[in-house]
């Protein structure tokens, strides 16, 4: 039983000593506090908008159609040029879309290395096979979609790759 009374009180001790430390470092603290804040205890105003001066944010955020305001003058913007589109060769519209049927005879297509598969077509005429891979055809033996399936290529560019099929079939 004395051990134990011996620890209790030891405990009690430490605890006591404890608690006598944390409110010396509070009253150090706040004595420190009203020293190297004095000046600023009389003009609370003064002192805020100090603060605030400190914790303005650099910059402000605009959203559209707000009214912007500077300071400084204004550059007005400048209005972003439209991009130009560079049209596509004939061989290069062949070789990116129309290579993909032409080229293995998906759908029937007529492959561009077998001449005879293209003498119907070419007694036609070139403008009814530009017609075709312009607008599409249903025939007999197979489909040709519009413009290869590609409808973001030109008319321009469907009939260049149609002259560079006709010209690589007359070699």
């Amino acid at each position: 039983m004395k051990r134990d009374q011996k620890f209790f009180d030891m405990y009690t001790l430490v605890i006591g000593l404890l608690a006598i430390f944390a409110v010396g470092i509070l009253v150090f603290a706040m004595n420190v506090a009203s020293l190297t804040q004095g000046e600023y205890t009389t003009q609370t105003d003064e002192y805020r908008a100090e603060v605030e001066e400190r914790l303005r944010p650099f910059g402000k955020v605009y959203l559209p159609g707000e009214e912007l305001t500077a300071d400084g003058p204004q550059v007005p913007p400048i209005e972003a040029a439209e991009p130009v589109a560079a049209s596509l060769s004939g061989p290069q519209v062949y070789n990116e879309g129309c290579n993909i049927c032409h080229g293995a005879g998906i759908a029937d297509a007529p492959m561009l290395s077998d001449a005879a598969a293209w003498e119907d077509r070419l007694s036609q005429g070139v403008d009814v096979l530009k017609d075709h891979a312009v607008n599409g055809f249903t025939g007999a033996v197979g489909y040709m979609p519009p413009k290869g399936g590609n409808a973001s290529l030109t008319d321009a560019e469907v009939e260049s790759a149609v002259d560079f099929i006709v010209e690589e079939l007359r070699k």
